[in-house]
């Protein structure tokens, strides 16, 4: 139905977190995305994941990958943060002291895993 679709018409596909896909998937979902935009070479797709999987999709899909890097900003996940501390339905449970922790926490955290890892990738697969 995919291919059918997207031989009609421009399409876009946009398929996150890739590298969190089973490998055994993962290779399979390559294959068919070389074989879509052999079939349909106006769609376009947009893939994330860690960089240890671009090789992979640039040897399966003949090159035809642009990297974009991306990593997070320590500011968008203290926002991202306190948006969904504000919605908490469980008050009794979170005192100053504990949203404090969690907003200083987290983000370091978060920093530290992409510092140990590089930063996510998107993939741009023409």
């Amino acid at each position: 139905m995919l291919h059918i679709t997207c031989a009609r018409k421009r399409a876009f596909i946009c398929i996150d977190a890739l590298d969190e896909c089973a490998p055994e998937h993962q290779v399979g979902l390559v294959n068919s995305l070389g074989q879509l935009l052999q079939q349909a070479p106006g769609t376009r797709v947009f893939v994330t994941g860690r960089p240890h999987i671009l090789a992979e999709i640039g040897r399966r899909l003949a090159g035809r990958v642009a990297r974009i890097p991306v990593s997070p900003k320590r500011n968008d996940i203290v926002t991202y943060l306190q948006s969904r501390l504000a919605t908490d339905t469980t008050y009794d449970a979170m005192d100053s002291a504990l949203e404090a922790d969690i907003l200083e926490k987290v983000p370091s955290d978060i920093s530290e895993m992409y510092e140990a890892t590089p930063w996510k990738q998107h993939q741009v697969i023409h």
